[in-house]
């Protein structure tokens, strides 16, 4: 495989699939930062953040240097942004106020190198009503135990959803369409299929 152009900020499998969709040839290290939103900031405002402070804490410890690309996702509902759920019974609560209504994920994403660029995507998701057993076999299913609002579009959770207004690839956790423009922005190739 060609040589790195970038490093991705994240441990996320799925941000890395996405990123690979799109033909980059990246590395993948973990950055990790202090996630508590700061008093009385939006949530499109605490993802770009986030995602910029990633990759700015990874930038700062590479060597060779590349661009280095951060993401951050939140749900909303209700003006509350949720995080991901520390027990079943956080999750079961996370799920149940997303239950037959519209919530929000706003995914921000952020490229640090010769200079930085941030994006912010927003997504409108529907739910269906969600009943408790099949809140509880999710939960068994290990799947939202690490995921923002307690569930993951791209796995068994997407018989929960009724409509998507926006991005998909945000919504799993890494607007493409964003991404794509900063990396060009950045000269950097995506939908490159060299071996």
């Amino acid at each position: 495989m060609s040589a790195a152009e970038l490093i991705l900020a994240s441990a996320s499998p799925r941000r890395a699939e996405l990123l690979a969709q799109i033909g980059v040839r990246f590395e993948q290290r973990a950055t990790a930062v202090d996630e508590t939103p700061l008093v009385g900031e939006t949530p499109g405002d605490y993802v770009a953040r986030l995602a910029l402070e990633k990759a700015r804490a990874r930038y700062r410890q590479q060597r060779p240097v590349l661009p280095v690309l951060g993401a951050d996702t939140t749900v909303v509902v209700d003006g509350q942004m949720l995080g991901k759920p520390r027990d079943a019974a956080h999750a079961g609560s996370m799920l149940r106020s997303l239950s037959g209504r519209l919530h929000q994920v706003f995914s921000g994403v952020a490229l640090v190198g010769a200079h930085e660029a941030v994006a912010v995507n927003c997504s409108k998701v529907w739910f269906g009503p969600i009943g408790d057993s099949d809140i509880e076999a999710y939960w068994r299913s290990g799947e939202p135990r690490d995921k923002a609002g307690g569930y993951a579009i791209q796995g068994l959770a997407a018989a929960f959803i009724a409509r998507l207004d926006g991005s998909y690839s945000g919504v799993m956790g890494l607007p493409l369409y964003e991404t794509a423009r900063l990396l060009q922005d950045f000269g950097i190739q995506v939908l490159d299929q060299r071996p």
